[in-house]
């Protein structure tokens, strides 16, 4: 049923709290230990000597095993810890703030997320863990990092931390959540301790975040001979690996246990134990699924560089204003090219028209069969989705009759900003000069 009432938005001013030991202690005992349990979990400590709170963490981001890895690192502290607005939704707000969380939508500047942060760090004396890439890994290796990371380093006057994990994602990769007991790896790094974040540019600062947030989990897989023997351990693959790379051709992949194959050439592949991809018959053009990911995206920046690029569909939409509940808005339409990223719909009863040109929208939030817990959000069943969010509201999107298209707007969406954030850049050079 659709919602024609103005509901209350989320209150982004509220001051985060200092994470409460009582309901800290609850978590570890009835969530994060048993999310571990099976999960060998070896924790590396690298230039930490002397590090305490209140330090910045920024996280590597794969899938839900993420959260209970990052607070076995940080320990014995805790953190607060900025979250997404349909994860607090997920869990309740009244819980995720007495953990400490901040709540953020993905992908919009926000002031109150800068002045919450600030405010962990100065008043409550904390830990503040922040998950850059702002959405999960597709491949295993890092994802969209923007380049205010220096900036907000220095912002904070603390010392900068990355927290790069191995291992949750191939556990739980987003195109197939069904988590394995694989071993997990975590690197607690300390890129610049107070003093340096003092001295360092905010650019030298930012160099030294994306190296360090830098990995690939398949390699790490292939490296430690960590055997993923699920018998369905290719399904959803086709999701990411959505255009054949020996006819070419886009959305007619397919998968089934360990298998994927392309429907309009008819040839297969198989996926190891070791998460390595090998042809039934022919040439193995890929068998690192993240080259084969990136010949995918260097085709996608072709596209857009010859402005040739272009999605449309009709999508369902359900918008997400506070961190109660989806409201169901009925259908619209979502086109994006070059240009940037239209959405027209209704909402609340209201007529919507929405355009990010391509400096506006950096990257987008996608989901994969969205929600998994079928079980316990029987009102909310998306499938495959997009997130899009302004100041006041997130729309999630399902594109109707555009089978496995996420991923390339996914790409499509960062090749654009960064064509256009070029733009910019020579057209700010050429009136210097």
């Amino acid at each position: 049923m659709k919602q024609n009432k103005e509901p209350k938005r989320y209150d982004f001013t509220r001051k985060p709290k200092k994470p409460s030991p009582l309901w800290m202690w609850i978590a570890n005992h009835f969530a994060i230990d048993p999310r571990l349990k099976g999960r060998p979990l070896t924790i590396n400590k690298i230039n930490m000597e002397g590090i305490k709170p209140p330090y910045l963490l920024l996280a590597t981001h794969a899938s839900m095993l993420d959260f209970p890895v990052m607070y076995k690192a940080v320990a014995p502290y805790g953190a607060n810890n900025v979250v997404a607005i349909d994860a607090i939704r997920d869990v309740g707000d009244w819980l995720m703030r007495q953990l400490g969380c901040i709540c953020k939508r993905k992908f919009v500047k926000d002031l109150h997320l800068i002045k919450n942060m600030k405010y962990s760090i100065e008043t409550l004396g904390d830990i503040v863990c922040v998950y850059p890439e702002a959405r999960y890994s597709f491949d295993g290796t890092t994802s969209f990092l923007p380049d205010s990371l220096g900036k907000s380093g220095k912002l904070m006057k603390v010392p900068v931390v990355v927290l790069r994990m191995y291992g949750p994602f191939i556990s739980a990769p987003q195109w197939n959540k069904v988590e394995q007991h694989l071993p997990l790896r975590a690197d607690l790094v300390c890129v610049a301790n107070a003093e340096e974040v003092k001295t360092l540019s905010a650019a030298e600062l930012n160099a030294r975040i994306h190296k360090e947030l830098q990995r690939d989990e398949y390699a790490w897989q292939k490296e430690e001979g960590i055997r993923n023997t699920y018998e369905k351990r290719a399904e959803g693959l086709h999701h990411i690996l959505y255009q054949c790379p020996h006819c070419k051709k886009e959305f007619e992949m397919y998968t089934k246990g360990t298998k994927i194959w392309c429907n309009a050439c008819k040839k297969v592949w198989e996926m190891s134990e070791l998460g390595e991809l090998h042809a039934e018959e022919g040439e193995t053009e890929f068998s690192h699924i993240p080259d084969w990911m990136a010949w995918e995206r260097k085709n996608v920046r072709e596209e857009v560089e010859s402005g040739k690029y272009r999605f449309e569909d009709d999508v369902t939409v359900h918008t997400l204003p506070n961190a109660k509940r989806f409201y169901d808005q009925g259908m619209g339409k979502l086109v994006q090219t070059v240009e940037g990223t239209h959405l027209t719909c209704t909402a609340y009863g209201k007529p919507v028209d929405l355009f990010w040109e391509g400096t506006e929208l950096e990257s987008v939030h996608v989901e994969f069969d969205y929600p998994f817990r079928k079980d316990k959000y029987k009102k909310n069943i998306f499938g495959d989705c997009i997130d899009i969010s302004v100041h006041d509201d997130s729309y999630w999107l399902h594109p109707v009759s555009n089978r496995t298209q996420l991923s390339k707007f996914s790409f499509a969406t960062e090749e654009i900003f960064r064509l256009a954030q070029e733009r910019v850049k020579k057209e700010h050079s050429a009136k210097q000069n």
